[in-house]
This record gives structure tokens, C-alpha cells and sequence, in this order.
């Protein structure tokens, strides 16, 4: 069974603002998002990953290649990897938005998502995809880097739960922390939750 590791980018430019960066923006990582990256690689190697592979937002790329190039192996890129696209939210904080669009998506962002918004459960489905399909590609175990809210809402499908509670279910996945998940032969069956948001 292949294991595994999901991981969230490391800090960006945008973190300390909490400024959302979807599928369409690609703020740079801090000085500290380069360190936490450099921790995930040593991490990596420590814990015996084989395979890394990333969303292709320059993000999670910059934080993904000091682990393949650690391990010496190549860094595969996924597109169904990338962050949700968050419509008119992108690039803007929830402060600068309309007050009652903005009680309504905490309510229930899947319902209530802002204009020009991906529908969450199109983003959980691919993200979802994208998991097994590594899953039957890869053996032992597979660093995956993406995004707070595609991992989040993924995890959500995988373990049965409702995409539009993860903000109460999975309030925040750190940067560069892991979540270690192992998928079954038959899709029908359980997913296994191993471990959640564990720092490296």
C-alpha cells in the first residue's frame, strides 16, 4: 500500500495578511516559507520518501524541489494539485469583502462561494483524482505539496465527510506540516487518517 504525505506549501508573502491565493495567484514564499522548505526536505529523507510530486503553482514547486533534489529524484507536477480557484475572493483578504458575502461563505463556503468561484466539490473531486491516481502509480512512500484548501476539502471526500463543513472540521493545515493518509485497493472502503497536520 502506498503511503501518503501530504503536504501545504511553505510560507508565503501573503501568509501574515491572511490573502487568498488560489488557483489564479502565485505569491512568492518568505525567507521563512524557504527555510520550512528546507525542513520538509531533510524530513523527507529521514522518514524514507521515494516519490515527491507538487501542484504546479510556483508555491508548492519551491517548496517541493529541495526534497527532490535531497532524495535525487525528479519532481513531478500534478495540475489536478492546485488550489482552489477563489473567484472574486482572490487576491483579496476577507476584511476588503462585502461584510454579508462574507458571513455567508463562513457559513457554508460551499453553498455561498463568491462569484467566479470554483464549486468545492469540483475542486475535492480532482484533488481527490489526483490522489488516486498517484496511489496507483507510485509505491512506498509519496510526498504530495499543495494548498490549505485542497487538501482540506480533499480530505474531506476521501474520509466521507461534508466538503462544506471543512472549515470546522479541518480549521488549519500549517505550512509544511504533515498529513499522512493511506488509500485502499477497493475505493468503496475506508480511507486511513494516519496522522494530521504534524510538523516536520
Amino acid at each position: 500500500m502506498t503511503r501518503l504525505l501530504l503536504a501545504r506549501h511553505g510560507e508565503t508573502v501573503w501568509h501574515a495578511e491572511n490573502r487568498y491565493a488560489g488557483g489564479r495567484s502565485d505569491p512568492a514564499l518568505t525567507e521563512l516559507g524557504m527555510r520550512q522548505a528546507e525542513l520538509l526536505a531533510k524530513t523527507s529523507v529521514s522518514m524514507g520518501v521515494d516519490t515527491v510530486v507538487s501542484s504546479p503553482q510556483l508555491r508548492a514547486v519551491a517548496t517541493a524541489t529541495p526534497t527532490a533534489e535531497a532524495l535525487g529524484v525528479p519532481l513531478h507536477l500534478r495540475t489536478g494539485l492546485q488550489e482552489v480557484d477563489f473567484g472574486e475572493l482572490e487576491t483579496h483578504t476577507l476584511a476588503e469583502m462585502e461584510p454579508e458575502a462574507v458571513r455567508r461563505f463562513r457559513e457554508d463556503p460551499e453553498a455561498n462561494a463568491f462569484p467566479g468561484a470554483e464549486p468545492l466539490a469540483d475542486a475535492a473531486a480532482r484533488g481527490a483524482a489526483a490522489l488516486r491516481e498517484l496511489d496507483g502509480q507510485h509505491s512506498g512512500t509519496v510526498l504530495v505539496v499543495a494548498h490549505s484548501t485542497l487538501l482540506r476539502v480533499t480530505l474531506c471526500v476521501l474520509l466521507g465527510l461534508p466538503v462544506k463543513h471543512y472549515r470546522r472540521i479541518f480549521p488549519a493545515l500549517d505550512n509544511v506540516a504533515l498529513t499522512e493518509i493511506r488509500l485502499p485497493a477497493d475505493p468503496s472502503d475506508p480511507v486511513a487518517l494516519i496522522s494530521l497536520n504534524r510538523a516536520p
